[in-house]
């Protein structure tokens, strides 16, 4: 039973952060139409901002959130005021490759700037620690604490995006970008913002997971994937959606853990045979395509 439970516990942390690192991608999607490939790697240049700012200026590694954040933003707008607005005036081939090469840019800059190798964070407050939770859970602080700010993080862009006059004039551009206009919002800065939040979104998931994650130019393909599964999985545009789906997809990747129990418990020889990890993120495309056949809107897309 302390293998379920901790593999349910581990799930639902990791579900956390995934969370995050796909909310820049639906807030952005949501509001403009258009599928971001570059969405990875704008989370490994958070990555490296949270590890490179920890080990420049010696500060614990979960201070550097603010750094990441402010790069993020900027580096949103910077990508839309530069670059995607004018993708945005041709058609959908040319903004799904515009993206692509904006992703492969990003990707060979880092692998030019840094290198191949893996480089990981070796000091902090919660670096090498961990809690006991009781019931034979034992998780890492820097995870606990990762999950713990993604909320946060999470929460307060859904509170801006619900609760604020530039929120809903963020929605409105989403689902009705002419109608927005023709009533006063600047659309295009809305544009511009959904970028900026959408970057610094997934920035600061960076900088929280290279506390417990190495970094390498080529990290951002991994997450990519998972951040379209989740956001598919939710709904493209919902908020809700991406955090639910997360939450979801972060116990798939915990299958391992949890075949692992079924195994000793049923005593089973074959199970044990099933080299499961290398399957776990099998399982989340697998999830994503069952839900994309049953509900193409996803669990909570907005029905047009």
């Amino acid at each position: 039973m302390d293998i379920l439970v901790s593999s349910i516990v581990a799930g639902v942390l990791i579900g956390m952060v995934l969370a995050l690192v796909a909310l820049g991608l639906t807030i952005i999607f949501g509001v403009m139409d258009i599928v971001n490939f570059a969405h990875g790697e704008f989370l490994m240049i958070g990555m490296y901002t949270g590890l490179l700012t920890a080990q420049a200026t010696g500060m614990d590694p979960l201070f550097t959130l603010p750094v990441a954040a402010a790069v993020g933003f900027l580096l949103g707008l910077l990508c839309y005021v530069g670059f995607v607005k004018f993708l945005l005036r041709g058609p959908m081939v040319a903004q799904l490759l515009g993206t692509f090469g904006l992703m492969l840019f990003l990707r060979n800059l880092a692998l030019l700037i840094f290198g191949s190798e893996d480089r990981a964070l070796h000091h902090g407050l919660l670096v090498g620690k961990s809690f006991d939770l009781g019931m034979g859970v034992i998780v890492p602080a820097t995870k606990l604490a990762a999950a713990g700010l993604s909320v946060v993080a999470f929460l307060a862009v859904w509170l801006m995006m619900n609760r604020t006059k530039v929120g809903k004039a963020l929605t409105a551009t989403a689902l009705n970008a002419q109608g927005a206009r023709y009533m006063g919002i600047p659309t295009e800065r809305m544009n511009a913002l959904a970028w900026g939040i959408g970057v610094g979104s997934v920035t600061v998931a960076g900088a929280l997971i290279v506390n417990f994650w190495s970094v390498n130019p080529f990290v951002g393909l991994l997450f990519t994937m998972i951040a379209f599964a989740i956001v598919a999985l939710g709904g493209f545009g919902s908020v809700p959606g991406a955090f639910f789906a997360g939450l979801v997809v972060g116990i798939i990747t915990e299958i391992p853990g949890i075949w692992d129990f079924f195994t000793y418990t049923l005593n089973w020889e074959w199970m044990a045979k099933v080299p499961m990890t290398s399957f776990k993120y099998t399982f989340v495309y697998l999830a994503y395509f069952i839900i994309m056949v049953i509900r193409p809107s996803g669990l909570f897309g907005w029905r047009h």
